[in-house]
């Protein structure tokens, strides 16, 4: 099950999980606080020795922890309990967060904690968040809590949820009960999934104990779907979506294979306001000019070793296109030989590409090369969260071959993106094709609270080096 969050969608079950560890967290500064003084009505006292207010230096320890926690992709639903990957970020999250803790407590001593409470409330926050998480995987992967979902159709659209059930595996959040032909074409699914033919619906939900429906079939019309009999199904408690919207809440993307233009005029999304957009560039201009201060020494070591290496220039400027079709420079450091592109032909980055240099591999590998980009935000050329900007040979190849291409181009682009945090590297028409379904979800979803969640969990991007070529 999943719930909108500021047009967002997030799993009910991993909302449960935050709000428990939020509150572990939050505990544990007052258990700490209990060990530390032995005595449950303990007073912390500030710098003066004045008493202060536990409380709001609690919530301030819990969203440290909370955010480092995002920032290393501990509520990705690709990791799971018993994955080593898993064990490694979540050990690591705590010395993280106790280095994360020292900065916020420097810049903002208000807050700050006693070394005894901090060291304790760490300890307190391990236990609490390891039964927690424990209790977790224990229940999402419990088949009686998953949503039973029946698919209306057994053509080669219905088909899509099937194997993405087996893709998502024990990560899925539902439970594919099977599939109803409804005179749209022939089956496609295994046979023992299809259960009975459209005739009586309400009969065959109440029979399997369905809680959601997803209609699959093409072409509604003609007879193919009873919409009387749906609405009797609603009307019971059960929901009905389609095919598109069941993709994009459970795989945070928008499925080329099953959009249409009508759903995305009828669908919810796409909202636009003075008011957020005024919001979003003083977030984007404030940002950038921090991160530009705090990455100024990196910089220069990057151009050093840059010029060390191969010369002039340090700085790559390549023509790309942007919000409403415009067409820009973008600022990047060169990772690439000087004749990399002697001939004018546009070419995709290929993994282990022999024009990047020894520097540039480094500088790809751990982002710095897109430092830069920080003068294209100030500029207003682009945002600091948004889908990447492309060139013009490469949006006019991939606009031939998807006609809704041109869609990811109705917002500013960004430094990073939903595509950059969920998808590999994009280096053809085919990985394009596939970072387009993230674009169009942000597109089509994007808010400040979206724009957090991708700042936040860009940070293991870099640090574990996804996608770079």
């Amino acid at each position: 099950m999943s719930i909108r969050l500021f047009g967002h969608y997030v799993s009910f079950p991993l909302l449960l999980l935050v709000l428990a560890e939020a509150i572990v967290h939050a505990g544990a500064v007052f258990f700490a606080g209990a060990i530390r003084f032995l005595d449950w009505n303990f007073r912390l006292l500030s710098a003066e020795g004045v008493p202060v207010d536990t409380l709001p230096r609690a919530l301030a320890y819990a969203a440290v922890m909370m955010a480092v926690t995002t920032a290393l992709g501990l509520y990705g639903s690709q990791l799971r309990y018993d994955d080593r990957e898993y064990r490694v970020r979540f050990l690591a999250s705590f010395p993280v967060a106790a280095v994360a803790l020292a900065i916020v407590y420097y810049a903002i001593p208000e807050i700050v904690l006693g070394r005894g409470i901090i060291a304790l409330s760490l300890a307190a926050s391990f236990l609490g968040a390891h039964a927690v998480r424990s209790l977790f995987f224990c229940a999402v992967d419990h088949e009686a809590l998953k949503r039973r979902v029946l698919v209306l159709g057994s053509g080669s659209r219905a088909l899509e949820v099937e194997v993405l059930m087996l893709h998502l595996g024990r990560s899925a959040t539902f439970q594919l009960v099977g599939f109803v032909p409804c005179g749209d074409g022939m089956p496609q699914p295994v046979r023992s999934k299809i259960i009975a033919d459209c005739a009586n619906l309400r009969e065959l939900v109440s029979k399997y104990r369905i809680d959601e429906i997803v209609v699959g079939v093409r072409d509604r019309r003609n007879g193919h779907v009873s919409m009387q009999q749906l609405l009797e199904c609603k009307l019971d408690g059960v929901r009905v979506v389609d095919l598109p919207t069941f993709f994009e809440r459970e795989t945070g993307l928008i499925e080329l294979q099953t959009l249409s233009k009508s759903w995305l005029v009828f669908s919810e999304g796409f909202y636009k306001n003075y008011r957020r957009r005024i919001l979003k560039q003083i977030l984007d201009v404030s940002v950038s000019a921090i991160m530009l201060v705090l990455t100024l020494p990196v910089m220069l070591l990057a151009a050093v070793a840059i010029l060390w290496e191969s010369g002039m220039p340090i700085l790559y400027r390549q023509t790309r296109v942007g919000e409403n079709g415009k067409v820009f420079e973008i600022f990047k450091f060169r990772s690439m030989r000087v004749d990399a592109e002697n001939d004018g032909v546009a070419r995709w980055a290929r993994l282990n590409d022999d024009r990047i240099t020894r520097v540039g591999r480094f500088l790809r590998k751990s982002r710095i090369d897109e430092l830069p980009q920080f003068f294209n935000v100030l500029k207003g050329d682009m945002s600091f969260v948004g889908p990447r900007p492309e060139r013009p040979p490469f949006v006019s190849d991939l606009t031939r071959d998807i006609p809704v291409y041109p869609t990811r181009h109705s917002v500013k682009p960004g430094i990073t993106g939903w595509a950059q945090i969920r998808h590999p590297y994009g280096a053809s028409v085919e990985d394009a094709a596939k970072k387009l379904q993230f674009d169009l979800y942000y597109v089509k979803n994007h808010s400040l609270f979206l724009d957090l969640v991708i700042l936040l969990q860009t940070a293991q991007v870099v640090l574990f080096g996804k996608g770079a070529r």
